[in-house]
């Protein structure tokens, strides 16, 4: 075992990687992982070329190049920053370019905040990128792994999600694995197609109007669906690594549950905490955590959660006007919203305790009206 706070499993996780090219740019709380990866840079630990960048659109920018041009390229962000590569995740994902890049949650401003929600990385949900979640340093370290073997394997670029602070600065115990397992599990970047093969000259990213767009865009949503099957089987392959076991979904204590949670990322740690104890207070509870939230796995859902009597589902971020993200996902998938309450919470970095948790539960289990906002001043 090994002490590391999320940033640092993130970027020890990239060092075991090695790749060709990482472009960076500091940002709260994001910043540690650039920070430490460039000391790995420093000691000679990886053949990485390490481009400082005036801005996060330049990060993307520059990972996208590298990319195309055929090599592994990975970065990382928060926040505004995230928000600036917009306009280059497109690029990424409509050019079918596996770039990997950690995300450290952080709220968007206006106000200015620098603590923890998720409406940086959900309102990047229906760009084109797989997205994953962590509850703790050692998903994020997993994560990344996976990410990677994913998004080469479907042509895609993927997001590997962890709260800010809360995981980012917070010392965890995890499981390293060996460079050489690494080395065997990712192989080599083998890209179809790149800029610098002179002797198949490709353009990447060109002007395609109402006669291509449209076919590309198709084909780039199909690719997504199919991450679902091809998920299972790098999660499979990560496992006889490993022998670490990952979904999609994780259940915990669902199978006989009459009243569920869903949430992801780092709050899931606290639903467990309050799910044992109602548990032995004889309350049927349990906890839905969602991982991978792009592609989303709707058929898993349903089936873990079509048994329940009530479902209350976690977001830490709004959507104005709409249901908020996994709400409308969770819906979606159930197609039955009657039973099910919806709950934002940690907007900005707004501690949720376990009292509040019991609440929603027994809010669930008494069938009350549940309060939409948790832990928010009227």
């Amino acid at each position: 075992m090994t002490e590391l706070t999320g940033a640092q499993a993130a970027s020890f996780a990239m060092k075991q990687i090695n790749p060709e090219v990482v472009s960076a740019f500091p940002i709260t709380p994001q910043t540690e992982i650039m920070m430490d990866f460039a000391q790995f840079v420093a000691d000679g630990d990886v053949n990485t070329e390490f481009v400082l960048v005036e801005s996060e659109h330049s990060a993307m920018s520059s990972a996208v190049g590298a990319s195309a041009a055929g090599v592994r390229s990975m970065t990382a962000t928060s926040s505004a920053g995230l928000a600036l590569m917009f306009e280059i995740l497109g690029v990424a994902s409509g050019s079918r370019l596996p770039v990997v890049m950690n995300v450290v949650n952080r709220a968007l401003s206006a106000p200015i905040n620098i603590h923890c929600d998720h409406s940086d990385s959900m309102d990047c949900r229906d760009i084109g990128w797989i997205q994953l979640y962590s509850e703790d340093a050692q998903e994020v370290y997993d994560n990344t792994f996976i990410g990677l073997k994913l998004a080469e394997r479907v042509k895609l670029p993927a997001m590997i999600m962890q709260d800010g602070f809360i995981n980012s600065h917070c010392l965890q115990n995890i499981k390293l694995l060996k460079d050489a397992e690494i080395k065997n599990f990712i192989g080599k970047f083998k890209p179809k197609q790149s800029l610098l093969n002179f002797k198949k000259p490709v353009t990447i990213g060109p002007l395609e109007l109402f006669d291509y767009y449209f076919e590309t865009k198709r084909q780039e949503s199909e690719a997504m669906i199919s991450a679902l099957e091809d998920y299972k089987i790098v999660c499979k392959s990560f496992e006889k690594m490993s022998s670490r076991k990952y979904s999609a979904v994780e259940k915990y204590k669902l199978k006989d549950a009459d009243y569920a949670i869903v949430a992801l990322n780092s709050v899931c740690g606290a639903v467990k905490d309050v799910v044992d104890e109602l548990r032995i207070n004889g309350e049927k509870v349990g906890l839905l955590k969602i991982r991978l939230f792009r592609p989303f796995p709707y058929d898993d859902v349903l089936n873990a959660l079509k048994h329940c009597k009530r479902i209350t589902v976690m977001d830490r971020s709004e959507s104005f006007g709409a249901n908020p993200p996994i709400m409308s996902e969770v819906v979606n998938s159930l197609k039955n919203a009657k039973k099910i309450n919806s709950v934002i919470f940690g907007l900005g970095g707004r501690e949720i305790f376990e009292d509040d948790i019991k609440n929603i539960y027994y809010n669930m289990i008494k069938n009350k009206k549940q309060e939409r906002y948790v832990g928010c001043r009227e």
